[in-house]
């Protein structure tokens, strides 16, 4: 068995795979690595296998998205830790070092998340995950240098390590045992925020997420699915209630959940004043989807949640009405974050 596997998902990604996995080889000599295909059409694995005939390659029968993907590759994969890492991430030299070491002091660590940085502006932190996340009372997702659409410049002020909510699929660290105890990643999702499904279920399991800085990478962000684009919009509304459904304590679940649904009425006018009408459409849809198959997700909840889930009741109403757009603003008003 490995120590660590490096499992890059991809899907029609050769070009990302040319430009991205050059630094995953060259810095990664503790870890056996893997690309996952999606069933892609391009030349991604003809790629793979004539430039880097040391990478192993393990291909689904389909584009199942990013949850199906890297469940279905990772019963394949025998590693003691799981990196999956994005076909758009840069990695830098002895990233994983402070990664193992983390795991193998602290056992009660089960998922790691690095420093991560955007690659198009390396001084300022990347969208999806920065220094790690949080998340509000109703289910918004933030981090500790990217509030909303607020992105903070890295000045090492978040140069530490701690306990995070949850941890960025862009790079995300995991024990494969506890991996496979939770049943991987919730395929129902597809995409967006399955991350912060699971790692709110290993909370839920008395696991520890943490954030580590001296490991650094450089994410585009957005290379598979545009922030713009509707359907990511679709698929953030609409998994975000599920998460809320499987994951809330049973004390005001249905309240939250309905403050939740009027807050999402208010972004999606917020987006008909901003003229963008395919957005509003898809708050709509995934409103749609939710009614549907909410009853089903009720049933996958587990006898034990966490009451304290939260560090912030509502990031929105600190953000759009009390202006606290950096995270260490919101962090000197809520001192019960972790840190």
């Amino acid at each position: 068995m490995d120590k660590i596997a490096v499992v890059i998902l991809n899907w029609n990604g050769v070009k990302l795979l040319e430009q991205f996995l050059p630094s995953v080889v060259q810095f990664s000599e503790e870890a056996t690595i893997y690309v996952a295909d999606n069933a892609s059409t391009d030349d991604s694995i003809n790629f793979v296998r004539q430039n880097f005939p040391t990478i192993k390659i393990v291909q689904n029968n389909g584009n199942h998205g990013f949850a199906k993907g890297y469940n279905d590759a990772l019963k394949h994969i025998k590693a003691e830790i799981y990196a999956l890492v994005n076909s758009d991430i840069e990695v830098t030299e002895n990233w994983l070092k402070p990664i193992i070491e983390t795991f193998e002091t602290e056992k009660q660590t089960a998922i790691i998340q690095p420093k991560i940085l955007d690659f198009k502006n390396k001084k300022h932190f990347e969208y999806a995950g920065a220094a790690g996340g949080f998340i509000d009372k109703y289910g918004f997702p933030y981090c500790r240098g990217r509030i909303f659409d607020t992105i903070e410049k890295d000045n090492g002020q978040y140069n530490d390590n701690c306990e995070i909510f949850w941890a960025s699929g862009a790079c995300f660290f995991i024990r494969s045992e506890i991996y496979h105890e939770l049943k991987g990643f919730d395929e129902s999702f597809f995409a967006h925020q399955e991350e912060i499904d699971l790692c709110w279920r290993a909370a839920n399991e008395g696991h520890i997420i943490k954030y580590i800085s001296q490991s650094v990478v450089y994410h585009i962000g957005g290379a598979t699915l545009q922030q713009g684009n509707p359907k990511k919009t679709y698929l953030n509304f609409r998994n975000s209630l599920l998460m809320l459904v499987k994951n809330l304590p049973k004390k005001g679940l249905f309240f939250v959940i309905f403050f939740r649904m009027i807050l999402d009425g208010i972004a999606g006018i917020r987006f008909l004043t901003q003229g963008k009408f395919q957005h509003t459409i898809a708050i709509l849809k995934a409103h749609l989807s939710f009614y549907c198959i909410s009853l089903k997700y009720l049933r996958k909840r587990k006898d034990f949640q966490l009451q304290q889930y939260y560090t912030v009741k509502s990031i929105v109403f600190l953000y759009y009405l009390k202006k606290q757009t950096v995270f260490k603003e919101i962090f000197n008003s809520n001192q019960n974050i972790k840190n």
